[in-house]
């Protein structure tokens, strides 16, 4: 911290308004014009309010508190603010509102959290965190170059996000011409005639193990891959009697997840280890009429359409049979080969692309780092 500056903790210099907070349960609100907020921002608008200022509020518990996080966010007017949130009234003679909020932005408050099934920074924790205290002045100079730096961080942001989204949008746009715009020779066929469709085991899961022969779960199918990181569960072979040689998945298996969460979503194998179906969780093994790198470049643009998950349904469920009498249309085989090496090489851009506008966007984020790194120690 630069010299000349002063420190004071956060009790210090703010009004803790607390005990005016008041939650109300979902089923209990009004619909209003009024924001209601809660940990991380606006849950709801209600029909009341119990603020009408300018404040600072701070994630109680629900919130996130590590360097580079939104823990503090200003609010000014007619608000509702429940008890998942601080009310700080700053004392702004000596501390600036926004000052407050880059301070706490800044700043890493995950040592002043306690709770472990429910991590909550408390308000004794809160009231003892150490503020650096530049004069009046010089937070109001502070707080402009870092405004304006991040206005400028901004729009540099959105504007990768912006070409991140259209280089996604162009792979899509191709992938969806392909199919849109058959030509001669095409032949629309069910799935059943052209490929074989596994469905899994149902593994119980109290034989589960920590080690053994692994089983892929819906929760392993990803975009076009398998996960088996960190979500891997095995069994032992012997803990059951019948032949599971039908369930077994090698390389390059196309897999699609049937139910919850990650319904169709489509997946290959890529990895040497032979895995095992588990339950609701299919294997596609096409003929020679139909190209597997084909089939998955057509059900990755037909999710909704030809998938037809289950609507209204407690959570999205495909069927076996569902599956088997997709219809897909084919060229010939070899036509397959080509459009699956166009569509290979056009994703091959998409994903450099959007590598390239990834990297810019955490460099953007490692840029506002390093100005309130500047900020708070006085060389801005």
């Amino acid at each position: 911290m630069k010299n000349g500056w002063q420190t004071e903790n956060l009790g210090d210099l703010c009004e803790v308004l607390d005990n005016q907070r008041k939650p109300i349960t979902k089923k209990d609100r009004i619909s209003g014009p009024y924001p209601y907020y809660g940990a991380t921002g606006v849950l709801d608008y209600v029909n009341g309010y119990l603020f009408d200022e300018q404040l600072v509020l701070v994630g109680e518990d629900g919130a996130k508190w590590k360097s580079g996080e939104n823990t503090a966010f200003g609010v000014t007017g007619k608000v509702w603010v429940n008890n998942h949130a601080h009310v700080l009234r700053p004392k702004r003679g000596k501390l600036l509102d926004q000052w407050l909020i880059h301070f706490f932005y800044y700043s890493d408050l995950t040592r002043y959290v306690s709770g472990l099934t429910v991590p909550k920074l408390n308000q004794a924790a809160l009231r003892s965190i150490p503020i650096p205290l530049p004069s009046i002045s010089e937070q109001k100079r502070l707080v402009q170059k870092l405004d304006d730096a991040f206005a400028g961080i901004a729009k540099a942001k959105e504007y990768a996000e912006k070409n991140l989204q259209n280089a996604r949008a162009l792979f899509e746009s191709h992938l969806e011409a392909v199919f849109t715009q058959r030509g001669p020779g095409w032949a629309d066929k069910k799935l059943e005639e052209v490929c074989g469709f596994q469905n899994g085991f149902a593994f119980k899961s109290n034989t589960f193990k920590t080690t053994g022969a692994p089983i892929i779960r819906i929760s392993n199918i990803q975009e076009g891959r398998i996960d088996t990181e960190n979500r891997l569960v095995f069994f032992n072979p012997k803990d059951y009697g019948e032949n599971l040689d039908r369930y077994r998945i090698v390389k390059d298996d196309l897999l699609i997840a049937m139910s919850g969460a990650t319904t169709g979503k489509l997946g290959f194998n890529t990895e040497d280890t032979t895995f095992y179906l588990n339950q609701r969780v299919g294997k596609f093994e096409p003929g020679k009429h139909l190209d597997k790198r084909y089939l998955y470049y057509f059900l990755s643009t037909r999710v909704e359409e030809n998938l037809r998950i289950s609507a209204g349904a407690a959570q999205p469920n495909l069927s076996t049979e569902q599956i088997k009498g997709f219809v897909i249309p084919l060229p010939s085989i070899n036509e397959q080969k080509r459009i699956v090496e166009r569509l290979d090489n056009l994703a091959d851009q998409a994903q450099r692309l959007a590598r390239l506008y990834d990297q810019k966007l955490e460099a953007l984020e490692s840029l506002k780092k390093s100005i309130l790194h500047e900020a708070f120690s006085g060389n801005l």
